[in-house]
């Protein structure tokens, strides 16, 4: 179950990842959701075992998008798995905003791209004989350099109220 189009996004599911506690696969899953700007916000057991407790069953949202929530375990008694309500509150005020992220490239990120690139040696790359080696070598120095040289920023942007054109629409049509 899921919406990541327009302005609001939220996916639930079982998700086989306990949010329990900090793990490795936490880790990954979450970094991959940041890049959304999703966030889980499931804290309690949602899963109940005869000696275990975990939170596998998550609800991830774009708490920028999203504004107030609340959200409540539902014990069901049917399953070792419980159901959880979310209840949101629509943001009030001054018009909608959303926020995204986006790399900086302007012409002084670009001039340090291109003085960065100069400047490595690139002995890996040239130094290898394998050539898949070679590839992942030249892949992590571009990417060191491009990810420092284009830092990633939020950019958060007010709707019009009466404006049909979403940014999900904006993007489809660039």
């Amino acid at each position: 179950m899921g919406k990541l189009s327009g302005l609001h996004k939220e996916i639930c599911g079982d998700v086989n990842v306990n949010y329990l506690i900090d793990t490795n696969r936490r880790s990954q899953l979450d970094a991959i959701l940041h890049s959304y700007n999703l966030t889980g916000i499931v804290g309690f057991p949602t899963r109940f075992g005869l000696t275990s407790q975990t939170a596998i069953d998550n609800i991830f949202i774009d708490r920028f998008t999203m504004g107030n929530y609340k959200l409540y375990p539902l014990i069901n008694g049917l399953s070792d798995h419980d159901a959880q309500m979310l209840i949101l509150k629509k943001k009030r005020g001054g018009g909608e905003c959303y926020t995204y992220t986006k790399r900086k490239i302007n012409k002084y990120t670009i001039e340090d791209f291109q003085l960065n690139v100069n400047y490595e040696t690139w002995e890996q790359v040239f130094d290898g004989n394998d050539v898949n080696e070679i590839f992942n070598s030249f892949l992590n120095t571009f990417l060191r350099i491009y990810y420092s040289s284009f830092p990633l920023i939020r950019v958060k942007k007010k709707l019009n109220q009466n404006s049909w054109f979403t940014p999900g629409t904006k993007k489809r049509a660039i």
